[in-house]
């Protein structure tokens, strides 16, 4: 074979300019084994038959012939005429943002082998839950499942502690509780009542509020085994949550050797589950070290920031990564 038909599946309507979909999907486009590239968009309304599981159906595609870039009008999906469908395709890159719907992926990996998609929607539900650093306690701060006010009680009256949704993502639903009070979603309100509208099918995941969170929260992006960059979320004036989706701020940032080893100790287990670019974010604990507090295996982001942030190609060691991995992946499945 000369090269691989590859198929990029994202939804357009949430884009911003700060999205690395376009940069990544042109430096892809241009790697030697890539034959061509197309995007299919959930939110272009002729692929609403596939996205809602029809995998029988034609998909609308935006096929790669130059460099992509972010267009404020959405022209590129709005003019889609390209039509493809799925047997046309040698592997996926999956690029849809949270929350995946379990339904279409289901639907997906029984019409396509899951092996030839990255990263595995699999692997995306397993380690994409917060109960998933359950399986590394040396790497985070002290932390438990959080099932019922029982528990919840016993855990607060240690010290104070943040909980988060198993499911959460973009800081959304992550409550802080410290001295019998929550603060949630900027709302502040006595621990009874936070626990009488609690939905209790929804656990948490624990976690000790660390006082250092001001010193922000580092993501750190892996590809295939290779750590590609780091930048660091400060949070606003008077906030403890570092996500830029919460008002944080990115700056340019350096990896100390204990998140490398964070990076190795993490890189094993979640490619075994098919997760080859991930994310994960670390903050300083109340003795001064870097410790693990989030693994992001869905759409990561950032990229594109870490890149012009640091000067280096960190985009195009990216898509040279993720070709020797579908390289491999296609040679064994």
């Amino acid at each position: 074979m000369n090269g691989y038909h590859l198929l990029m599946l994202t939804d357009h309507a949430a884009h911003s300019a700060e999205n690395s979909l376009y940069a990544l999907a042109s430096a892809i486009h241009v790697q030697p084994d890539c034959l061509f590239l197309d995007i299919a968009s959930r939110s272009t309304p002729a692929n609403a038959a596939f996205f809602a599981g029809d995998m029988e159906s034609e998909l609308a595609v935006v096929p790669l012939h130059e460099d992509l870039e972010f267009d404020e009008a959405q022209q590129y999906f709005a003019d889609t005429t390209h039509r493809t469908s799925l047997s046309d395709y040698d592997f996926i890159i999956l690029r849809l943002p949270p929350p995946l719907s379990r339904a279409f992926t289901g639907a997906l990996t029984a019409a396509f082998d899951e092996r030839r998609i990255a990263n595995r929607p699999s692997g995306i539900f397993e380690t994409g839950s917060k109960e998933f650093l359950l399986h590394f306690p040396e790497l985070c701060p002290p932390m438990a499942l959080i099932t019922n006010a029982d528990e919840l009680m016993a855990f607060s009256a240690q010290f104070p502690i943040v909980l988060k949704p198993l499911r959460s993502y973009s800081g959304k639903g992550i409550a802080r509780v410290q001295d019998g009070q929550v603060d949630v979603d900027d709302q502040l309100m006595e621990l009874p009542a936070f626990i009488r509208q609690w939905d209790k099918d929804e656990p948490y995941l624990g976690m000790q509020f660390l006082r250092n969170v001001d010193q922000g929260d580092k993501r750190i992006v892996v590809c295939n085994g290779e750590v590609l960059g780091a930048s660091l979320r400060l949070p606003r004036a008077g906030d403890w949550r570092c996500n830029v989706g919460q008002g944080g701020r990115s700056l340019p940032a350096d990896i100390t050797e204990g998140e490398m080893e964070i990076a190795r100790v993490l890189y094993q287990p979640l490619y075994e589950r098919g997760v080859v670019l991930f994310g994960f974010d670390t903050l300083v604990d109340d003795n001064g070290k870097r410790v693990l507090s989030e693994i992001n295996a869905t759409s990561i982001g950032g990229i594109k920031q870490m890149e012009l942030q640091q000067g280096r190609p960190i985009l195009s060691r990216a898509a040279a990564l993720l070709m020797q991995y579908i390289r491999d992946s296609l040679e064994n499945s």
